[in-house]
């Protein structure tokens, strides 16, 4: 990439980085658990970070899910513009649409506009939904990366830009459900910062542990050790690095340990009848034992004209578990969602509950070792923002009015240049 070179996208201008940059998305990483691990001293290299450098919690986009966050961090954009605004919408058929197809993105990466100026570029996903979607428009024939751990066993030359992953890092295919999943990830990224020197590099985790395990939990500590290490090599490898998370956590079960649910599909099917309205949930994906589909917030389609948003809204006043009913218009606006991709209705639930569908439609049982703990509303939305490097003054006064999740690439590139 030039040294004169700069990318335009989404009405942010980057500069070309003077050393690589790595950003990482803790996927599930609540301020809560870095406020616990400093004051356990069991992350040495956050609290170096944090100490010399800079340090927020910044406001990520809601619904407070995996996709819609991972995708705004990498276009520097809310979802109202990238187009990403959970794991399924219902289409204008009232067909269940997969949001993590590439073809729904309305807006460039800046993996792929980085790549395009030349620039070198690697992509490391903890899951495979994410791969595609945030690898779409990187040429990976140009010398760029993309792969998943997921599936870090069937990595092409052609699809990937790398082979033989599993030989290569000396890595064990790991399970899907375990904290090697994430681990596999930075480690790999250590040791192609080192060999490739890539100019951009993003390294995104899955969040099996956050889900399992509170903040404190001997579990969680440590991970949280164990990825701390990882960011340090990093560092000690000379790139900037930046930490952020793509929605916090809360734990969501009641006294007796029972998750606390609203089954919003049952309710409504009560009140208005079987059928004439259809409840999605955007947190589905193929990572039941997460969360069982459970999170805090859904969308609502009216499937006939006599079932209105606002008779929905006005039904689910009062109910325990629900913060908010929200038509189209004012959870678009609000949130910075696309519009063309909401429900008639969005319905958040309070901090300690989650919304499903029909009690039927879930299934429960993989819950059962551990108190429900998930994400999805704005009680969720507040996540760390940490650079191993000290902002420059137009970007220091910036953040006295608060920072976006967003905006990572933006600070990481553009606020750590000291000249700036």
């Amino acid at each position: 990439m030039p040294n004169d070179k700069e990318i335009l996208l989404n009405g942010v201008t980057y500069r070309r980085p003077s050393r690589p940059v790595v950003a990482v998305c803790i996927d599930g990483g609540d301020p809560a658990y870095i406020e616990r691990g400093l004051r356990d001293d069991a992350l040495p290299n956050i609290a170096r970070f944090i100490r010399k450098g800079f340090t927020s919690v910044a406001e990520g986009t809601v619904p407070s899910f995996t996709c819609p966050n991972n995708v705004s961090l990498v276009t520097g954009a809310p979802p109202s513009v990238h187009g990403i605004s959970g794991n399924f919408y219902l289409d204008s058929a009232g067909k269940a649409v997969v949001m993590t197809s590439p073809e729904l993105l309305r807006s460039r990466t800046l993996l792929a506009e980085f790549a395009d100026a030349g620039a070198r570029v690697i992509a490391i996903t903890a899951k495979d939904k994410l791969r595609e979607q945030l690898g779409s428009g990187v040429d990976v024939a140009g010398g760029n990366i993309c792969f998943s751990s997921e599936k870090a066993d069937r990595c092409t030359l052609t699809e990937h830009g790398i082979e033989n992953v599993l030989e290569r890092f000396g890595m064990p295919l790991p399970d899907m459900y375990s904290m090697e999943l994430s681990l596999f990830v930075l480690h790999a990224g250590v040791r192609l910062l080192n060999s490739e020197r890539p100019d951009l590099m993003y390294l995104s985790l899955t969040d099996f542990i956050q889900h399992k395990h509170a903040p404190g939990d001997p579990v969680a500590t440590a991970f949280y050790r164990r990825i701390d290490e990882l960011f340090g090599q990093l560092d000690e490898l000379g790139a900037t690095v930046a930490l952020t998370a793509d929605h916090g956590m809360s734990d969501k079960a009641g006294p007796d340990g029972k998750p606390n649910v609203v089954f919003l599909q049952d309710l409504l099917d009560q009140t208005f009848g079987t059928g004439t309205t259809q409840v999605i949930c955007p947190i589905t994906d193929a990572f039941v034992r997460h969360h069982g589909a459970l999170g805090g917030f859904v969308r609502v389609w009216c499937l006939t004209r006599e079932v209105t948003a606002q008779a929905i809204i006005n039904r689910l006043q009062g109910v325990q578990g629900i913060a908010e009913a929200l038509d189209r218009a004012t959870v678009s606006r609000r949130y910075a969602l696309p519009v063309d991709r909401e429900g008639d209705v969005a319905v958040i639930a309070e901090q300690n509950f989650v919304i499903g569908s029909r009690a039927i439609d879930h299934d429960l049982t993989a819950l059962s070792d551990a108190r429900l703990r998930s994400h999805g509303g704005p009680s969720e939305a507040w996540v760390p923002f940490i650079l191993n490097r000290p902002l420059n003054q137009r970007y220091a006064e910036r953040a006295t009015a608060g920072v976006k999740s967003y905006q990572l690439f933006d600070y990481a590139i553009n606020g750590t240049d000291v000249d700036a």
